[in-house]
């Protein structure tokens, strides 16, 4: 279990090393079953990445409904965020590590609440067609995570407007390496915004690409 915390600091110090979250912005959390219970490992809340130790990742149940949370096992609260992980988790049985940044690129996409059209056909790598972007609700509560699923469906990462991102993957690797092909995405998609209006793929390209995607997974 503490290498599983480790690697939870690993990906959460990472999102300062790599500019992709600065300051105490983003969370990592990774799905863990602990003491016959199933639930995750989650960053806390309010304390500054470069500062954590094993003792901070806070854990919590997939099952149980929290209210107001208080003080967990370690004497700090879990990431405000919770909420919408605990969610991905439920139902997401694919999920099992998640990584929610405020990277530049796709949170400043975001600030528009648009979904990300196949201007490229890397915008695959989410699960789609397009990148679709979670409708605004204030942090941490349940109408956010509701937007969120809603924005996940059929997807792996979504915007979330105003605020910024959110990608899973089977493991913190790959939902951190999503997290960054998104805000490359997005980084894309404003230079090719300032040309003009990008050519988009269409519906039937994208099917090949998912299709390409899918079998090459699969190899």
């Amino acid at each position: 279990m503490i290498e599983l915390k480790k690697e939870v600091i690993k990906y959460a110090q990472k999102l300062n090393s790599t500019n992709l979250s600065p300051l105490r912005s983003g969370n990592v959390s990774v799905r863990v079953i602990r003491d016959n219970v199933e639930g995750f490992f989650l960053t806390p809340s309010g304390k500054r990445y470069e500062d954590l130790i094993p003792e901070d990742i806070v854990f919590l149940s997939l099952k149980e409904e929290y209210d107001n949370l208080k003080l967990f096992n370690t004497s700090l609260n879990p990431s405000s965020e919770w909420r919408f992980h605990q969610d991905i988790y439920r139902k997401k049985i694919e999920a099992k590590a998640i990584v929610h940044a405020h990277s530049p690129h796709a949170t400043a996409v975001s600030v528009h609440g648009k979904s990300i059209p196949a201007f490229h056909y890397m915008i695959a790598l989410a699960g789609g067609d397009d990148i679709k972007c979670a409708e605004y609700a204030t942090f941490g509560t349940t109408e956010l995570s509701k937007n969120i699923l809603t924005a996940l469906e059929k997807r792996k990462a979504c915007l979330m407007s105003n605020h910024g991102q959110v990608a899973f993957g089977t493991n913190l690797k790959q939902a951190f390496e999503l997290a960054q092909e998104v805000e490359n995405i997005c980084h894309q998609y404003i230079i090719a915004l300032k040309i003009g209006e990008p050519k988009i793929l269409s519906s039937t390209e994208m099917n090949k690409i998912l299709d390409k995607i899918k079998h090459y997974k699969k190899a």
